[in-house]
This record gives structure tokens, sequence and C-alpha cells, in this order.
């Protein structure tokens, strides 16, 4: 009997608190939406005292803040500064710039609040002084402007959130809370749970609830990926295009996967998994490789580059690619510019960057025409040999039918003489033209591409972050 109740309890606390969080969740939404409409309506007393009922109903950090602002609106000082503090405590990874914004403000309100406490100045008989007025920076801060809030739950919690894709680190685990803008994409991924996706588009002055019940999915698997190296590119069954980066983990469908890790300036790690429905599969990549040297290219318009080394091309521009100790050979070209090459000596830990400053291509106009004119020459040389051959074939053609050898006066001879002359000039002519125009068209006319290179060294350190240890990378000049 004992065990029956025991049960029933469980299962009524059970079926309880999504309920009871659902209702939590829609006071807060009431108590905001009301604390919004005081606060443009400027009854600020009332919007901070809304806020703060929807903090109470859900503790979320921004309820602090937006209770906060609507105090200082109001003059209450004393009440601006502790909801101010408790947000810089409660609100984690609070960016720097709105850090030092909020400890302005406090500073602000704190020299106010003495400058009250100071004695008036005697005033004699001219009556009780004056009330002045706080200045207006201490009232009114350059960001008026109530948290918007979007909220993200889910059943079960726990379930790892992803914002705009999964290239980068989960944005964090439900239930979550956070201010966000403009339109996005999340996705809600939870070990043996089909994943959910949904776009909205948040405001900074709404509050948004994106809940998610997710069903559960016995079919797939469980895949962990975790590396020496974070960052490091999975490719899962191809190369074609990148799947994610490590840190990873997600669902994936059952059989047999093969799998990359792959970071520059180490060796490939490969590994073929057997996924199995309802079961997690843990990887533990340990990326080994020599150290390197990196050549980076960088500067204007070098996106339209092309980096080789060593004879191969090795990538488009903007370019930064690991190079084995040791001299190399880089050429850097692109369309209608002179190419730029040199030999460069890589070291282990250094990053060589190279600015270049190609040169454009001279205009071959003047070699154009001195084809033609070679052409013209040559042509005008074949006419000319052409009519003194025909004087020649017309004379001879006369002695074959007996007639005497022409006079020496004969205008035909002189006639022929001229042609053959014209004949070989106009080629010695176009010979020369033609030379001219092969030099025209292989000289290196104009100045030479350039580029400026710097070296740096580049420190290994160690990386520890959620989810992941490893190395970072210092660079240093």
């Amino acid at each position: 009997m004992k065990l029956r109740i025991a049960i029933v309890i469980t299962l009524v606390a059970a079926l309880g608190a999504p309920a009871a969080a659902d209702e939590a969740l829609e006071r807060a939404r009431t108590a905001f939406d009301k604390g919004q409409s005081l606060y443009e309506q400027g009854d600020f007393a009332g919007a901070a005292a809304a806020f703060l009922e929807a903090y109470e109903a859900r503790n979320f950090p921004a309820f602090l803040y937006n209770a906060a602002l609507s105090y200082q609106k109001g003059k209450e000082f004393e009440n601006a500064i502790t909801y101010y503090e408790r947000y810089l405590t409660e609100q984690r990874d609070v960016p720097d710039a709105e850090r030092k914004d909020i400890e302005q403000r406090i500073a602000l309100m704190k020299a106010e609040i003495e400058r009250r406490k100071q004695p008036p100045p005697d005033q004699g008989d001219a009556g009780p002084p004056p009330d002045v007025e706080p200045p207006p920076e201490v009232v009114n801060p350059a960001d008026t402007s109530l948290r918007g809030l979007v909220a993200i739950e889910s059943v079960p919690q726990g379930a790892y959130i992803y914002l705009d894709g999964k290239k980068d680190e989960p944005l964090g685990r439900t239930p979550w809370s956070g201010t966000l803008d403009g339109e996005h994409t999340v996705l809600i991924e939870a070990r043996g749970y089909k994943p959910r996706e949904r776009t909205f588009t948040a405001r900074k002055d709404r509050f948004l609830v994106l809940d998610f019940t997710l069903a559960e999915e016995d079919y797939l698997g469980w895949i962990d990926i975790r590396a020496n190296v974070p960052g490091a590119k999975i490719y899962i069954d191809d190369k074609v295009a990148e799947f994610a980066r490590t840190p990873y983990s997600g669902n994936l469908k059952p059989g047999k996967h093969k799998i990359w890790i792959t970071k520059e300036g180490y060796d490939e790690y490969y590994v073929e998994v057997e996924i199995v429905p309802g079961e997690t599969k843990e990887i533990k990549a340990e990326l080994s490789g020599k150290e390197v040297g990196y050549i980076n290219v960088r500067g204007r318009d070098v996106e339209k580059i092309r980096l080789y080394i060593d004879g191969k091309k090795v990538c488009d521009g903007p370019c930064r690619w690991p190079v084995a100790e040791g001299r190399h050979t880089i050429k850097i070209t692109r369309s209608g510019y002179k190419s730029y090459s040199r030999d460069i000596d890589v070291r282990q830990k250094t990053e060589i960057t190279v600015r270049p400053n190609l040169a454009p291509k001279p205009s071959r106009a003047d070699a154009v025409w001195a084809y033609v004119f070679a052409a013209a020459f040559t042509g005008g040389g074949v006419w000319l040999g052409m009519q003194a051959k025909n004087l020649e074939d017309e004379i001879a053609a006369d002695i074959d039918r007996g007639m005497p050898p022409p006079d020496p006066k004969d205008p035909r001879l002189r006639r022929g003489m001229l042609f053959a002359i014209g004949a070989d000039a106009a080629y010695a002519l176009g010979a020369a033209t033609f030379a001219t125009a092969v030099y025209y068209t292989f000289r290196d006319k104009g100045r030479p591409s350039t580029a400026t290179t710097d070296v740096s060294s580049i420190a290994l350190t160690p990386a520890v972050g959620p989810g992941f240890a490893g190395l970072g990378l210092e660079v240093t000049w």
C-alpha cells in the first residue's frame, strides 16, 4: 500500500512540475508586459514593481536591469544602485562595455546621493532652499531602452542550444535566458531525443519564450567528439563539406560512419565507428604533428590573389597556410597583374606576413602595331616579288617564241629590277619589325610587383574552456 502511494505521489509531482513552470513563466510574461506599459507611460515606480514581480515569478537577471533602470528614471537612486549591482552579480558573461556603462551609472548616482546629504547654504530669511534637480546624465543614461528577453525552455531540460547552425560552440543548455536581437534559427538537441529547430525574430524590448518538447528518438545514436586541439574540423562520411568543429556532441544515424578530424599543422585523424541506436559513441582524438611556420598573405584586394608554394597552388586570398620548416619559393598571382615571386626561409613557431603590391601588366598595344606593320611589310614584299617574277616570266616567254633578247633599254628590265629591290627591302623591314614586335611582346616594362614581409613569433599556450582543453596561439612581433 505504501509503495502504491509513493508511486502516485511521484507521478503527480512529475506531471505537476511542468504545469507549475508554465504558470510561473506566464506570470513573468504578464508582469513584464505590464512593466513595459507603465514605463512608457512614465510611471517608473509602478514599472519597477512590475519588473520585480516578473523576477519573483522567474529569476531572469534582465528583469533586475529593467527594475534598476525604472528606479533610476524615477530618481530612486538607492534602489537603482541595489538592482544594478544584483544584475551585474547574477547575469553571466556581461560584456565589458556594458559593465563599464552600468558602473558609471552607479558612480553618478552615488555622487548625487552624497550631494543631497550636504547641508544647504545659509539662506538667511529667504525661506527653505529650493529642491535642486539632479544633473540630466544621472536620471537619463545614454541607453534608456528596456532589456528584452529570450527564454528558451525544453522538456527534458539540459538540451544543447545551437544558434544559427552548429559550426560554433553551443549557446548553452536549457533553460536559458538572455538578450538577442534580429532573426535567428535555434536548434535544440538532447541525447536520445529528436532535435527541434525554429526560426524566430527577437526584439530588445519584448519578452519572447521559446518552449520545446522533444520527442524520444530510439532510432538515433549519439556521438561525442573531443580533441586535444579545440576548433579542429570534423568531416563525417565525406570530406566535401565541413560537418562541425571540436568539441561536438549530437545525434547521428545508426550504422558505420567514417570520421576525419583535421587541423592546420597537425596530422589528420581518421576513424571508422559503428553507431548503435540509443547508445553513445565517444571519440577522443589525439592530433599530432610537427611544429610548423605559417605564411599569411594579407593586404588590399587580397581576396583576388592566388598563392603558390614551391610551384603548387595552395589557396586563394586571404590566405594563411602552414609550411614545414625550411626554404620555400612563394609566388603570388592575380589576373591582369604581374606576379610576385621570392624565396622565404620558414622557421618553426613563426608567421611570415606577406603584403603584396602587384603592378598591373603593361599594355601590349605597341607589340600589336608592330605585328601589323610586320605583316604589311611582308605582304608588300610578296606582292612586289610577284610583280618582278611576272616580268621575268614575260621576257622568258618572248625569247622562247624566237624573239631576240630584250634591249637593255627595255622598260620591263628596269621595272623588274625596281620590283625586286622593293621586295627585298620590304622583306627586310618586315623581318626587323617582326623582331621588334617579339621584343615588345616579352619585354617587362613598368614597375615590378613588390611585397613587404613581417616575421612574428607564435607562442603555444594552454587553452581551457567549457568542455575542452588544448592549446591556443599567441602571436608577438
